[in-house]
């Protein structure tokens, strides 16, 4: 893949604590990374780096193979579009918009062109004097989102957009970026931590933690090969078992869960994992309900229903609570169940180091 946006052991301090650790990072042209992680793991920060409001104590940002590690921000021809959007009250949309071309010296009829050009690439056409409080939250983020590509920048730079809007409000608005950035074709960097809205507008995601970049890479990457515990645990539904890991067999690994043995397959590639304590993490689809000498015992404490599947968490005799997926009315609470591994179980359970974690 050629760089088109490319960080290089990016790091950041404020005072004791590490924002920014040690990243390296790559996008094409046309690409939308995603940075997700839990609060406090970098994402933030790492995209104020990008957009040359802090400025970094390592590493360098590079575009184009230009380095703008020191260049201002408005030099840097980065578009953003920031969580609260930022949008001037007394302002209509249209002056809104109008205001970086302004600043960079766009008068007259070429300013109204491209403001009007702005504002139709975000469906929002016609719409030059209506005032902000007379938009709606969605046309709100959309003023914001054609306010940064006014300038015609190289790369669009998101934090958290979508975080104002109400459930419903934030799907359709995801899709409609999704739509106009494909359209547009802008090398974009996405900052949430909302996984369904990474995993929607990613074409890839980088996984932070603690400022470190753990895993990054597709989200059917991410789903069905994490690197590590945080990130298998972090992305997507699961449960972990202590477990204990008794030795390689022909295709997988013989562990020992909850006092059954279970064989988990070993992923190609992967080194054979010596007997000791592991963690078992597991997918809900790659567990089944059944009556088995192999199966692990426990009691239903709850179902959460989706339609025409459904979510059964199992307090096992250890104490460890496990998600199965199973039909709406297969099993009732309180019952006793048995869980085993899903013949379709291939990618969800995943063995790690408990260091790993």
């Amino acid at each position: 893949m050629t760089a088109f946006l490319a960080v290089e052991g990016l790091a950041k301090r404020f005072d004791r604590i590490v924002a920014v650790d040690d990243v390296t990072l790559s996008l094409a042209r046309g690409e939308m990374l995603a940075l997700l992680g839990p609060s406090g793991s970098g994402k933030t920060t790492m995209l104020r780096l990008l957009a040359g409001f802090e400025t970094p104590d390592g590493g360098r940002v590079m575009v184009e193979g230009e380095d703008v590690t020191r260049v201002e921000p408005v030099h840097r021809r980065f578009g953003m579009v920031f969580q609260h959007y930022a949008l001037f009250p007394h302002l209509d949309a249209g002056e809104n918009v109008g205001f970086g071309l302004e600043s960079l010296g766009v008068r007259g009829a070429e300013l109204g062109e491209r403001i009007a050009r702005a504002l139709a690439l975000v469906d929002l056409a016609g719409l030059e004097r209506r005032r902000i409080d007379q938009l709606s939250g969605g046309q709100q983020q959309r003023v914001a989102l054609a306010r940064a590509l006014a300038p015609e920048p190289r790369v669009l730079l998101l934090d958290e957009p979508l975080s104002n809007l109400d459930p419903t409000l934030r799907e359709r608005t995801r899709r409609e970026i999704r739509d106009l950035i494909g359209r547009v074709g802008i090398t974009t960097v996405l900052v949430t931590h909302e996984q369904d809205e990474a995993f929607d507008l990613g074409d890839r995601v980088a996984v932070l933690r603690a400022g470190r970049l753990e895993q990054v890479g597709t989200p059917d990457e991410l789903y069905a090969a994490p690197a590590n515990l945080f990130v298998g645990g972090f992305v997507g539904r699961s449960s972990m078992l202590p477990v204990t890991v008794l030795g390689p067999t022909e295709w997988g690994t013989r562990i020992a869960v909850e006092g059954v043995e279970w064989e988990v397959e070993r992923p190609a590639g992967h080194p054979v994992m010596l007997p000791g304590t592991a963690v078992l993490l597991a997918r809900p689809e790659a567990l089944r309900l059944g009556d088995d000498p192999q199966a692990i015992v426990g009691t239903v404490a709850g179902r959460r229903f989706t339609g025409p599947s459904s979510f059964f968490s199992v307090l096992t005799g250890s104490g460890a609570t496990v998600e199965v997926v199973a039909p709406p009315a297969a099993v009732r609470a309180g019952q006793r169940v048995g869980i085993l591994p899903s013949r379709r179980a291939a990618g969800g359970l995943h063995l790690f180091l408990p260091e790993t974690a």
